[in-house]
């Protein structure tokens, strides 16, 4: 079994920051991609940023230049900076991790809970 546990979330006024983490645990090999989708009410989930396991990035067109997502692999662990925050960002945050399992070959996509994001303005 694996897991993957987001935190971080909470409710801050418009300009200011937050830092989400999410840390995946259990029976892991290795992990390919992670990356934060977010959902707000009435609208479909959407990907905010990805980071391979070699470090390459890449970031829905709303975020750039205000979120940085890292990773530190030896945690499997992935974090999402995010800074000059708009009421608009408001949703719930998921992470997704690409697992490998181990004594497996297949990649098993696996979600979080979700922790909750509110920006007030």
């Amino acid at each position: 079994q694996v897991q993957v546990v987001e935190s971080g979330g909470g409710l801050v006024q418009a300009g200011g920051s937050l830092r989400l983490s999410c840390a995946a645990s259990g029976s892991i090999f290795s992990i390919n991609t992670m990356a934060w989708y977010r959902q707000a009410p009435g609208k479909q989930r959407e990907l905010v940023a990805g980071i391979t396991s070699g470090g390459s990035t890449n970031y829905g067109d709303s975020v750039k230049g205000r979120f940085t997502i890292s990773r530190d692999n030896a945690k499997n662990t992935v974090y999402l900076q995010m800074n000059s925050l708009k009421p608009e960002d408001t949703a719930v945050y998921y992470c997704n991790a690409d697992i490998i399992r181990i004594g497996s070959y297949l990649i098993q996509p696996s979600w979080g809970q979700g922790t909750q994001v509110t920006v007030s303005s």
